[in-house]
């Protein structure tokens, strides 16, 4: 009851979409096939027996006063909507630094509500991803040519991918926005969008040849953790049925109105950024450039995430995972073996020798120090701190996901990516983050213009052909499998993992020691009321007075 009350106030007007009919239009032709979706008809193209439509609405846009609201229905239209191109990405920050990530987006816009449709227009219904793009909730766009969904919809599924407001403009919470919520909320606007994406998916798929109770979750990165939101959001139970999660990382997060494990409440880092803004009123905030706005939260420092609200999300992460009330669905997890080699921001300097470094992990880390420098000891202290943050990131929470939906009796298969190839092992990113993307995706020869170029070789071919393979596999039937490549039990089998190395190769117990180690730690940083995310190692706060049960 508590959820379907808030998917009324909030997102279940989406619904509204699918009450229009369009006129009957005209029929496409044979490269540019139209679809006669309850929310419209849409005409997009055709190319090696796949259909792209692209740059179709699922929700209003949220402009002037919508902005900082749930995403609303948008009107249905008349006649044919062209489909052929990438709809603008949401407003982001104007200034990001050149990365290995950069690419050029073209137009960003609030009108941005967005997602795009490959299908391999088979008779029946197909499976369905639904891809959430990474950018650390601030970055990003569906358009990225390294997500395009063809290949994997050759696989027989039907592939989506969405956009959602990022930053200030998708989670800014605030205590006038709180107030003026049916439901006394505000923030997770970017997660109600892409609640609203997968209620369209639910109601409009099987127009494209998927089935709308075959749907899986899919993300990477802010991706992933957008996926573990859902699944622990009430309002989004029943609107998928598997889950995947690609270097996916469960922090802790903001509490809406308390102050709690190291934070202030989103609605008080809400309230400091309008008053940094010097805008003393919402009508003031919603009167600004978006471009501006968001440039300008980004420079003060705001960081979003989703905010513990008690609707969209009732809980801690690791709570909601440890007491079995997230959704109870096969999911596919893992990482990367060098995660923080392209985001070293991350990581803290390593301290100049090793009895320093030894010395503060002692200090701060007690009864837990023994093991901490057995699995990241002094001798290498570049490789350790690089190891620490990646397995407090990323690896700990790649197995809690597995070992959690395997305690709630669903197939789990947990995976390492440690692939290297010339360019990137030269330039020392083995394995970094999202290198899995154009493997699993199929698109090796599509990467941004500073990634590490792939070696249009056999061998590269191979291994990504086995992992479009594995993925679809999964969207398919829950369970991972590519032919002629290795067997991949699920997690329950004695803590089975795949690794993907030069081709892949099943292996068990994944890291002894890891998992438990940054598990005793979180569970001091709860006692403690501290936070969990990338202050670890080194710059870790104090957690030898943490219980011993830990």
């Amino acid at each position: 009851m508590f959820a379907r009350s808030l998917l009324t106030a909030a997102v279940a007007a989406v619904a509204l979409l699918t009450t229009a009919f369009a006129p009957p239009p005209p029929a496409g032709t044979s490269d540019r096939p139209t679809v006669h979706a309850s929310a419209g008809a849409v005409q997009g193209r055709e190319a090696d027996g796949i259909q792209a439509f692209k740059g179709i609405p699922y929700a209003a846009p949220p402009v002037g006063q919508n902005r900082w609201r749930p995403p609303a229905p948008i009107a249905a239209w008349s006649g044919v909507r062209d489909a052929s191109d990438y709809g603008a990405a949401c407003i982001q920050p104007s200034r990001a630094p050149a990365s290995i990530y950069s690419s050029d987006l073209g137009r960003t816009s609030e009108d941005c509500l967005t997602l795009n449709v490959w299908t391999p227009a088979t008779t029946g219904k197909a499976p369905v991803m639904v891809w959430i793009h990474g950018g650390a909730l601030v970055a990003g766009s569906s358009k990225e040519p390294l997500y395009d969904g063809a290949a994997l919809a050759k696989q027989g599924i039907v592939v989506v991918s969405i956009n959602y407001r990022l930053g200030v403009l998708g989670f800014l919470a605030h205590p006038d926005l709180s107030a003026e919520s049916p439901v006394g909320i505000s923030g997770n606007y970017g997660l109600m969008d892409q609640v609203a994406a997968l209620t369209w998916v639910k109601r409009n798929i099987a127009s494209f040849g998927g089935d709308p109770d075959q749907v899986t979750i899919a993300g990477e990165s802010a991706g992933g953790l957008s996926v573990m939101y859902l699944m622990a959001s009430p309002i989004a139970r029943g609107l998928f049925q598997r889950a995947i999660a690609q270097s996916a990382y469960m922090i802790s997060t903001p509490e809406l109105k308390e102050a709690r494990y190291g934070a202030p409440s989103a609605e008080t880092a809400g309230t400091t950024l309008a008053r940094a803004l010097q805008a003393p009123s919402l009508q003031v905030l919603r009167g600004k450039d978006a471009q501006e706005l968001t440039d300008a939260a980004a420079m003060s420092g705001f960081s979003p995430f989703g905010a513990v609200d008690g609707k969209v999300l009732t809980g801690q992460l690791v709570d909601v995972f440890a007491q079995g009330r997230q959704a109870p669905v096969p999911i596919l997890a893992g990482f990367n073996s060098g995660e923080i080699r392209s985001l070293r921001v991350l990581a803290p300097p390593a301290p100049r020798t090793a009895a320093d470094y030894e010395a503060v992990i002692r200090a701060r880390y007690g009864d837990l120090a023994d093991e901490f420098l057995r699995l990241y000891p002094s001798s290498d202290l570049g490789e350790s701190v690089l190891a620490t943050t990646r397995d407090a990131l990323y690896g700990w929470t790649s197995e809690r996901l597995v070992r959690d939906q395997t305690a709630l009796g669903k197939p789990s298969f947990l995976y390492l990516f440690d692939h290297g190839y010339p360019a990137a092992d030269q330039a020392n990113l083995h394995g970094f983050h999202a290198s899995e993307l154009p493997f699993m995706f199929g698109n090796i020869d599509r990467t941004t213009p500073r990634w590490p170029a792939i070696p249009d070789t056999a061998e590269e071919h191979a291994l990504s052909a086995a992992m479009v393979g594995y993925w679809a596999s999964f969207v398919k039937t829950g369970r991972p499998e590519a032919p002629g490549a290795a067997v991949w039990a699920p997690y329950g089998t004695d803590e089975a993992w795949m690794a993907f190395k030069a081709a892949p190769k099943a292996g068990r117990d994944l890291m002894p020691g890891m998992f438990d180690l940054h598990r005793a730690a979180v569970c001091r940083r709860q006692a403690l009321n501290l936070a969990w995310n990338w202050n670890v190692g080194v710059v870790s706060p104090d957690l030898s007075a943490g219980p011993a049960g830990c």
